[in-house]
């Protein structure tokens, strides 16, 4: 049996799926149930997914799958098909890189790669956002796999040489060795670019300013997003 807040965020994420798409953010659920801060819309997603209405997709911000309603509610969840029911499926806001463009005599000339909103570099802000434009960038920036590109808010990083401005190339992924730079999505609700560290159960976001503190986390509340592969700066 559900709470009361819990039925209202589950019948809540299910009708913004159906409406436009794509799950609603953890700022849109707070405002929505009237909630004091996105800690408490984590706390109702984690027991939703203990009870098996919702699941939240590995390694994606804000990629929800509604499973199930309460029965007074199923209806509206589904459709019939093929003698069973499909459920609502957001894949996530990470996108693919666009065929590349080539020159009149065959050679690549660019890449596009979609521009997914801001990345804190400084203190954590809402997680990675939609597709908000694409950017292209030279090919041979990118090597294989998926990419997406991050336009940097914040000083954390400079001694990294990252500033406040940067446009960062991120190859998505969910793993990164020690030293890597990252998007670390943090309690499935902040995303923030900093350096990785691990000691053995504990994951450290390191900053590259000495004004900022290095934070430590438990292995469940980091999750790796994708690892800085290049850079791009406007003069």
């Amino acid at each position: 049996m559900l709470t009361r807040k819990q039925l209202e965020l589950l019948l809540f994420i299910n009708e913004r799926l159906k409406e436009e798409g794509v799950p609603p953010s953890f700022e849109e659920m707070k405002e929505a149930l009237n909630l004091q801060s996105k800690s408490g819309v984590h706390r109702l997603i984690v027991a939703l997914e203990e009870r098996g209405f919702l699941r939240r997709m590995a390694n994606r911000a804000r990629a929800l799958e509604v499973l199930k309603l309460p029965d007074a509610h199923s209806p509206s969840l589904t459709t019939k098909k093929s003698g069973g029911f499909t459920p609502n499926v957001i894949q996530g806001n990470l996108g693919r890189v666009k065929p590349v463009s080539a020159t009149n005599d065959g050679a690549p000339k660019a890449a596009v790669v979609p521009l997914m909103g801001r990345i804190a570099a400084g203190v954590p802000i809402s997680a990675i956002q939609d597709h908000t434009a694409n950017i292209t960038v030279p090919p041979e920036m990118l090597g294989g796999g998926e990419h997406f590109a991050l336009e940097v808010k914040g000083d954390s990083m400079i001694d990294a040489g990252i500033f406040d401005g940067d446009t960062v190339i991120i190859r998505k992924g969910d793993t990164a060795h020690n030293g890597d730079i990252i998007v670390a999505l943090v309690d499935d609700e902040e995303a923030t670019l900093k350096r990785l560290r691990r000691k053995g159960d504990s994951v450290a976001l390191e900053a590259a300013n000495p004004s900022y503190e290095t934070r430590i986390f438990g292995p469940d509340r980091v999750r790796v997003q994708g690892r800085l592969i290049g850079l791009m700066r406007k003069y």
